[in-house]
């Protein structure tokens, strides 16, 4: 029996919205028309693709393999439509983008805002969540990350180098008293990162004339999963703070947060964009990871003027 591109897509919309109802209004079409798809689609192959029960759908191990490969499948065949409708004219489509929700709510509206003005039948979908986020089992286009990446089929192209600063409010600082040295850290109340393994151990890079970087284990008073909701915690003076520049970088500005041992650098991290390699030749992914890319340059819009020594 042959398969159906309808059939597949049917399939692939429930695998990646979770279930059939959401893939009836991705696909604009009645809930009984995509499981009617799908059933069709099982009995072409054989083979039992979703595990169906009364609050779930879920792959099976021949779903999730039979997805990956008929979902680059589609994409080459979508971005070869799309491909030959962007010589006609502008860009345009839909990317779905997964971004971390600090970074996406204080920077990446202004990063995309101008490609949308430019490209009207461009659309972007922005889906902010700290948690790393399957970028293929998820059907994203793009991915921005913070942080170390793990090994994958992903192309990542590294947008910048990310800071981190130690800080805390002229209150804290007033009431518990400057930190001398990396070994007073574990006596102060620090703010901690809930979707962080690490999140109770902060490492500093190697004092000049070692080779060593340092870990220093502290106590989180409060924790959050999310970047603005520490800062506020710091700046309403509850502890240390140890976060990516871009977050307080207003507040060290204004003198609401106040750099602590600047002479102890934070171990860096970086901000890359990840995209699946079916995406490569996208001119629309290409548009948006040069546009975030340029956005960067010369230095990212929320760098601060370094102190010396550091």
């Amino acid at each position: 029996m042959a398969v159906r591109f309808d059939d597949i897509a049917a399939f692939a919309a429930v695998a990646e919205s979770g279930s059939v109802s959401g893939a009836a209004r991705r696909l604009g079409v009645a809930k009984s028309v995509v499981s009617k798809r799908v059933s069709e689609l099982e009995r072409s192959l054989g083979a039992t693709l979703l595990k169906r029960t009364p609050r779930s759908v879920t792959l099976t191990d021949r779903g999730r393999t039979f997805y990956e490969r008929s979902r680059a499948i589609m994409a080459a065949l979508d971005e070869a439509a799309t491909q030959v409708r962007d010589e006609q004219g502008g860009l345009r489509g839909l990317i779905r983008i997964a971004a971390p929700l600090t970074l996406g709510t204080m920077y990446l509206g202004g990063m995309l805002w101008p490609l949308l003005r430019e490209h009207a039948a461009l659309e972007v979908a922005l889906d902010l969540d700290d948690r790393v986020v399957d970028l293929l089992g998820s059907g994203y286009d793009l991915g921005i990350r913070i942080g170390p990446l793990a090994d994958s089929s992903l192309i990542a192209r590294k947008l910048a180098d990310m800071p981190r600063v130690l800080c805390a409010s002229p209150e804290y600082l007033a009431r518990s008293g400057q930190p001398g040295s990396l070994d007073d850290l574990s006596r102060h109340d620090c703010i901690g990162y809930a979707h962080l393994a690490a999140g109770q151990v902060w490492s500093f890079q190697p004092a000049r004339g070692s080779s060593e970087s340092r870990a220093v284990r502290v106590k989180s008073r409060f924790v959050a999963n999310n970047g603005e909701l520490m800062r506020g915690a710091a700046i309403a003076g509850l502890g240390l703070l140890l976060v990516p520049e871009f977050i307080v970088a207003d507040a060290l500005r204004d003198g609401s947060l106040l750099r602590v041992l600047p002479g102890c650098r934070p171990v860096p991290t970086a901000l890359h964009v990840l995209y699946p390699r079916d995406r490569h030749g996208s001119p629309r992914i290409r548009a948006v990871v040069d546009r975030l890319a340029a956005s960067m340059r010369p230095r990212p819009p929320w760098e601060l003027v370094r102190p010396q020594g550091s």
